[in-house]
């Protein structure tokens, strides 16, 4: 990612504007700290700010963060070109497993470049190399641990990946020059010792309810819903990780408009593997879009609904087999059958709320299963060899959904899967990937919006959106959102 220029690094931090949030860091030279541009505290003088593209890059160089702006909450930056995305598919790696040492050969191997790539990659993005980057958000992930949960220090240094106590008072001590019992105590001093809630921040606008009016009309009955709490949509869901992790838990989420964040709770169970958990639900919510920079492209059509994301998900397996029970469907007759499906194959879960009670069933156990076993469930006998088909190549490795890999690969693996189309295939990729130029192929929503019938000319006039046509669609999937087209 490239860094603005210093000057107009400095007009942002004068103004305070939030375009610029996560997009750079302001060491400060005179006190040793590193800011947000956002943050509130008195603007310091040019000649003693350095500025920085990442985070990381700013420790890198010494500086510490500031605790009023809390960099680590800056919302992240939306991969646009095939560079940017290896590097951001990398990053994600790393912050999923930041309790796993993964060799960097593997890493390269999992995102499908070599190793020295991979570190150039990393170094244009981010500003540092991988090992960096990810001993960097440990220390970050245990802050955030520390002061909005209480887990005992111990387990603390166990999820965010040190290996002994010792090591993570020593490291945390070098970086932040304060031990993590001490950040700890100012954090019971100034709060409860209550559930732990977590924020996830975006940049503003964001439009909410057609957010969580799009994730409310598909939610599987059983596995995810959106409940209306005090004239607020909430989201939750029963969250399962994958067997490497073994998680398995309940979150809610739900807008905190006046902090430009999301406020999530979660199941105790998921605390541990709470670096994942909230990755994934960055994904789900697509909090790294910058609407500004999307509408700037999109223009009028952007203006209907100011800060529109398009919704990822929190397991790709999941939305796979959603878009191919929903092909030819209505989206009630799509969550019908996802929601038998769930119900025959899932995992029973306790949570706090009736009706919430499933957990998506992973694509090993379904790729176990017999065609026999989808009897009763109305699903057509062609969608139980693709969804067969789709679990038995995700249980093998042969495809990822999670997008952490070469995405024109993956389409090419996902059409030549029995049963899938392009169109699913680019809807899958838009969900499950984030690929924000997704264009599910011959959308009929889509022609309709546009009053086309001619794919030709569809795609001729998508070309203006890029590189944000997954915005389009859902820009044009909405104004349809009284009809049943998608």
């Amino acid at each position: 990612m490239n860094l603005p220029a210093s000057d107009i690094c400095y007009q942002a931090l004068l103004s305070r504007d939030l375009r610029f949030d996560g997009r750079f860091f302001v060491g400060v030279r005179s006190t040793g700290i590193y800011c947000r541009p956002i943050c509130r505290v008195r603007t310091p003088k040019r000649e003693n700010c350095s500025f920085f593209v990442s985070a990381e890059a700013a420790e890198q160089a010494g500086f510490r963060p500031c605790l009023r702006c809390r960099p680590e909450h800056a919302p992240g930056r939306a991969p646009i070109d095939a560079g940017a995305h290896l590097a951001r598919a990398a990053a994600e790696w790393i912050e999923r497993g930041l309790a796993a040492d993964l060799p960097m050969r593997t890493l390269a191997d999992r995102i499908g470049v070599g190793e020295r790539h991979l570190r150039r990659l990393f170094a244009q993005e981010f500003g540092v190399t991988p090992v960096a980057y990810r001993n960097s958000r440990r220390l970050q992930l245990a802050r955030r641990l520390l002061s909005e949960s209480a887990m005992p220090v111990g387990e603390v240094a166990l999820a965010a990946g040190f290996g002994s106590l010792r090591t993570f008072n020593r490291r945390f001590l070098q970086a932040y020059r304060q031990a993590p019992s001490e950040l700890r105590r100012m954090r019971l001093r100034g709060g409860s010792h209550g559930e732990a809630e977590f924020r996830l921040a975006y940049r503003p606008p964001l439009d909410w309810p057609s957010l969580a009016g799009f994730l409310r009309r598909r939610a599987i009955p059983g596995v995810e819903r959106v409940d209306d709490a005090d004239g607020t949509a909430v989201y939750r869901r029963i969250l399962r990780l994958p067997a490497s992790t073994g998680g398995v838990g309940w979150v809610s989420v739900r807008p905190d408009s006046a902090a430009a964040a999301l406020r999530v709770r979660m199941d105790e169970a998921l605390l541990p593997m709470v670096a994942e958990v909230l990755a994934r639900l960055r994904r789900l919510f697509d909090l790294a879009c910058d609407p500004l920079e999307v509408a700037e492209t999109l223009g009028d059509l952007a203006r209907e609904r100011p800060g529109l994301r398009v919704p990822g998900a929190v397991d790709g397996f999941e939305i796979g087999v959603r878009a191919i029970l929903g092909q030819q469907v209505s989206v009630a007759a799509a969550r019908t059958l996802a929601a038998r499906f769930a119900d025959r194959f899932g995992l029973p879960v306790e949570t706090p709320w009736h009706g919430l009670d499933r957990a998506f069933p992973a694509a090993a156990a379904v790729a176990a299963l017999d065609p026999e076993a989808f009897e009763g469930l109305g699903v057509m006998p062609a969608r139980v060899r693709a969804v067969l088909a789709l679990a038995r190549a995700l249980d093998a490795g042969t495809i990822d959904l999670d997008g952490l890999g070469p995405l024109t690969q993956t389409r090419t693996r996902l059409v030549a899967l029995p049963g899938i189309g392009p169109w699913t295939a680019d809807y899958i990729l838009m969900r499950a990937a984030s690929w924000p130029d997704a264009l599910p192929e011959g959308d009929v929503g889509v022609h309709r919006a546009l009053g086309e019938d001619s794919r030709a000319i569809v795609r001729q006039r998508m070309e203006a959106w890029r590189p944000w046509r997954a915005y389009a669609v859902l820009h044009l999937w909405m104004r349809l959102e009284n009809r049943d087209e998608r």
